[in-house]
């Protein structure tokens, strides 16, 4: 692919966030959203009558309840905005349309935001709530940890053919875990070993409680706007090198196409064609861990080993000593505790903790000299996405 004019073009010039937590009844889900906006648009250094693109995560069942761009529009008193997208999750979709409409000329900032509210069929807190039951539909409990049947199937079948096992996936958790710990924004605080991993409540056989994302409350928020009017904001700007979202078609679909074409694959590529800087150029990896096999899955999709290599990858990333994947012994993975640790937030998570790592920003969990993240938000199956950003100091 050589045509891809967008590349460092655009800019990520702010981030908020709400932090994550397991049950805050006393909160609206819009009210998690303008909070972490508004903290998005001031750390930017942007105004509100700046801000003319408003593009949001849509729910995923039919019938949920989300803030749409013109709910948000209005809460935030936005004067005017010329562009808006409500897509579904993960962020990867929305990012890529805010980027793609400042880059056109529909709007010169844009605000990307998501908010996470936990449904009746995610928590017994959540199942509590009057609220939820009634505005979640019957159907949203095939959403649930119960659905899990493809990527159990996915898993049972790489296990067979690979001799990969169950610590494996452990691995993937405790480093989140690890991550978790030093990061005031997730909701896991406590640690988490292989034991426990090894021991914990079996979900969908072989995947645990520790192998599925954590059901939270809260929102993450950026606004993006071109490279050159970053240049004259406050904050460092956070380039985005290269971008897909991607789709394989029939491949898919579960079963054994899955293994070497999944959606993974050809995000992997797409992103490879259209990115100059890879996987030896990064200082941090974000695979997404909504499940812990979609990230055995992505680093192979990625092109860190051959097909089936993944487990020994892993094995060969671990530092036991930091409790820790280090690929090549250096670049730590989901620092920030991921998917499984910070709380399930749709790959903003990953986002915004790539924009603080390369601003230097990132506190106790700072990699040093980060310039270069690379980033796997999605699925397997139909929805994966990638992204590199770089710094543009």
């Amino acid at each position: 692919m050589n045509r891809y004019p967008i590349k460092d073009r655009i800019a990520i010039v702010g981030v908020g966030s709400t932090g994550f937590r397991r049950s805050r009844p006393d909160r609206s889900l819009l009210s998690f959203v303008a909070e972490a906006a508004t903290a998005a648009i001031a750390d930017s250094g942007l105004s509100r009558e700046d801000i003319g693109g408003v593009c949001g995560v849509a729910p995923y069942v039919p019938g949920w309840f989300g803030v749409n761009p013109q709910t948000l529009t209005a809460t935030l008193g936005l004067p005017e905005v010329h562009y808006q997208s409500f897509e579904l999750p993960p962020i990867g979709h929305v990012l890529s349309n805010a980027m793609h409409a400042v880059f056109a000329g529909a709007c010169d900032a844009a605000l990307v935001y998501n908010g996470i509210y936990r449904s009746a069929a995610l928590s017994r807190s959540a199942a509590a709530d009057p609220v939820r039951r009634q505005i979640g539909p019957p159907e949203d409990a095939g959403f649930g940890l119960l659905s899990r049947v493809d990527f159990a199937a996915y898993t049972q079948q790489y296990f067979e053919q690979h001799g990969a096992t169950r610590r494996h996936l452990g691995l993937i958790a405790v480093n989140g875990r690890t991550g978790a710990l030093a990061n005031d924004l997730a909701v896991m605080d406590r640690p988490l070993t292989i034991d426990e991993y090894l021991a914990g409540r079996m979900i969908r056989d072989p995947m645990c409680i520790y192998d599925c994302d954590v059901p939270v409350d809260g929102a993450d928020a950026f606004v993006l706007t071109t490279v050159e009017r970053a240049r004259d904001l406050p904050r460092p700007a956070v380039l985005i090198h290269a971008a897909t979202v991607a789709n394989a078609g029939v491949a898919a679909v579960p079963g054994p196409p899955a293994l070497t074409a999944s959606g993974q694959h050809v995000a992997a590529a797409s992103l490879r064609a259209r990115s100059d800087l890879w996987i030896d150029d990064m200082d941090v990896y974000f695979p997404y861990d909504g499940f812990s096999p979609i990230t055995l899955a992505a680093i192979e999709a990625m092109g860190f080993g051959e097909p089936g290599d993944g487990a020994a990858l892993l094995d060969s990333w671990w530092s036991e000593a930091e409790q820790r994947l280090l690929v090549h012994g250096r670049i730590r993975v989901n620092p920030h505790g991921g998917a499984l640790s910070e709380g399930g937030t749709q790959g903003s998570g990953h986002v915004r903790e790539a924009v603080v790592q390369l601003r230097g920003e990132a506190g106790p969990r700072q990699v040093p000299g980060a310039r270069t993240a690379i980033l796997n938000p999605g699925g397997m199956f139909h929805n994966p996405q990638g992204f590199v950003l770089r710094s543009a100091a």
